[in-house]
């Protein structure tokens, strides 16, 4: 009964398939543009006061990141 209920479903879906109708072309509108040959430069003369942090040790970021220990970095006693 299982198997015939099988090959029942794939016939149906094998069908069902094959008589969906895929003929419609779909066709893309193309934009043509121009080529832009002179560009215009602008100059900000606004000055922008940024605020730079002030480590006391050269590479205070780096070394804490490389200064890291894990649980398993302690030795085990045999």
């Amino acid at each position: 009964m299982k198997t015939i209920a099988t090959i029942f479903f794939i016939f149906f879906i094998g069908t069902a398939a094959q008589a969906q109708n895929n003929t419609t072309d779909v066709k893309v509108e193309t934009i043509e543009m121009g080529i832009v040959t002179e560009t215009a430069k602008e100059l900000n003369l606004e000055t922008k006061t940024e605020v730079a942090r002030l480590y006391k040790f050269k590479n205070a970021r780096v070394t804490k990141a490389l200064s890291f220990t894990t649980k398993r970095n302690k030795a085990k006693m045999a």
